[in-house]
């Protein structure tokens, strides 16, 4: 390790520690001309999840929560990443529009980053908002043991808030000794997934963060899971939905329960109630809400009766809706488990899209596209779930136009890169297909793209 990342290591924990941050932020630039360099590893740690035992875990500079990314839109950033796992590994920008050869997907847009050594990832963000950053390789297990953090594009021109707070949840299958759990079940990835048992906010459970009295407030919350949908809410003050999957919408509403699938965030804005009060992040069981985080209202001087900051929207491609073409694409359950392989192991398949299951790929040996699209072209695809499972389906690269749920069409659409499929659920969701390359396309719940429902796209 060099002695100039040495510091920089040392100096932001000691940052982070200073301030108390939710999320430690990876501020640290060094300058080599106009780019601004970012250093990230991924390599084995511990930490202290459940009490004060001590968890084996994978993380990013060591440590949970992830540093959290923060650039800004329109700039150029480089990321110098370096893989210090036993195992290769790459790192996805989940959400964000970039080059296929920045994407991060083994194999299909890059060679896997081999144990020790570094790849630089360079990429100028169009669209501001809350993404997040993960590994496509051996995904139950390295973003099941931590390997998740935040990415933070801010505005082009910065837009103001009293207070922000980024929110990273996860289910960490632990036992109340904080020691591994199995990770994935057959029988249950057949279902929803296995979920975790022990609930956390940026690594703690149920923490306790401040608020000042008559703040204004952005809450980044992002669904950093292998399996669990968040329904949120907020208890204590009136709080709004204004942007989806790091996507601004153009009317901001109020929030009674929105649901966030593995890899889907929301970014609610509020205004801090009184000294005192207490303002609670809840997830929602049927009508019983159970504890996430909350925060403690301090005394400030921030005058009251100031309003949200509104969000510019991101420049997402103008939809030719009169002339795009419709694709469909069906997620169903196959309900089988493929035979023992040669290596005595069982290769579970439940999962199919369009009645095909992902088939795995290797150098030299990429299976065919679920569709070949024409570059500059709008498509509308018409997703159906036909099981009983919700499917969060999420596509690389691009940027959806949500025009219709579960049969009803919307009379505002939203922008995401993850359309949300309830049991038996169905949306119509737009693009312009105007990146080129070959894009995955799954379910983000880890464990069905783990046994069948992946794919890709092609762009050309």
């Amino acid at each position: 390790m060099d002695t100039t990342r040495r510091n920089f290591l040392r100096c932001s924990s000691a940052v982070a520690a200073l301030f108390a941050l939710p999320a430690c932020s990876l501020t640290k630039i060094q300058n080599e001309g106009s780019n601004k360099i970012f250093y990230l590893t991924a390599e084995p740690s511990t930490a202290r999840l459940v009490g004060d035992n001590k968890t084996s875990v994978l993380a990013f500079n060591g440590t949970i929560p992830a540093p959290t990314i923060r650039c800004r839109q329109g700039e150029k950033v480089v990321i110098r990443f370096t893989n210090g796992l036993s195992e290769p590994t790459t790192i996805h920008w989940h959400g964000l529009r970039i080059p296929i050869e920045m994407d991060g997907v083994p194999f299909l847009s890059q060679p896997p980053i081999m144990p020790g050594e570094t790849f630089d990832y360079e990429f100028t963000p169009p669209d501001a908002g809350t993404f997040w950053y993960h590994p496509h390789m051996n995904s139950v297990k390295q973003l099941g043991m931590g390997l998740v953090g935040l990415i933070v594009i801010e505005e082009a021109i910065p837009v103001e808030f009293d207070e922000e707070y980024d929110l990273m949840l996860k289910h960490w299958h632990l036992d109340k000794q904080g020691q591994w759990k199995d990770l994935m079940i057959p029988r249950l990835s057949a279902r929803m997934g296995t979920p975790g048992e022990w609930g956390t906010v940026n690594g703690v459970h149920e923490p306790v963060y401040t608020l000042k009295s008559n703040a204004t407030v952005r809450l980044r919350i992002a669904n950093v899971d292998n399996t669990i949908t968040y329904p949120i809410a907020i208890e204590g003050t009136e709080a709004w939905v204004i942007a989806i999957d790091g996507n601004p919408i153009r009317s901001p509403y109020k929030l009674s329960e929105h649901k966030i699938g593995p890899g889907m965030r929301v970014d609610v804005g509020l205004i801090a109630p009184e000294p005192g009060k207490r303002v609670y992040v809840r997830q929602m069981k049927g009508r019983f809400p159970f504890p996430l985080c909350e925060f403690e209202i301090i005394d400030s001087s921030l005058p009251k009766g100031k309003e949200l900051p509104a969000l510019p929207l991101n420049p997402v491609p103008e939809l030719d809706i009169k002339n795009a073409q419709q694709v469909d694409f069906v997620f169903e359950w196959e309900g089988a488990i493929s035979p023992t392989g040669k290596d005595g192991k069982s290769k579970p398949t439940f999962w199919l899209t369009n009645r095909r299951a992902w088939e795995g790929m290797s150098k030299g040996n990429i299976p065919a596209p679920l569709a070949s699209l024409e570059l500059g072209k709008t498509y509308i695809f018409n997703l159906r779930n036909v099981t009983q499972y919700h499917h969060p389906i999420h596509l690389h690269g691009h940027t959806f136009t949500v025009l219709e749920l579960d049969g009803k069409q919307l009379s505002e659409p939203f922008h995401t890169d993850t359309v949300l499929l309830g049991k038996n659920g169905s949306a119509k969701a737009a693009f312009v297909a105007d990146n080129p390359g070959r894009w995955m396309y799954h379910c983000h719940v880890i464990e069905h793209m783990k046994t069948g429902l992946m794919g890709y796209i092609e762009v050309k």
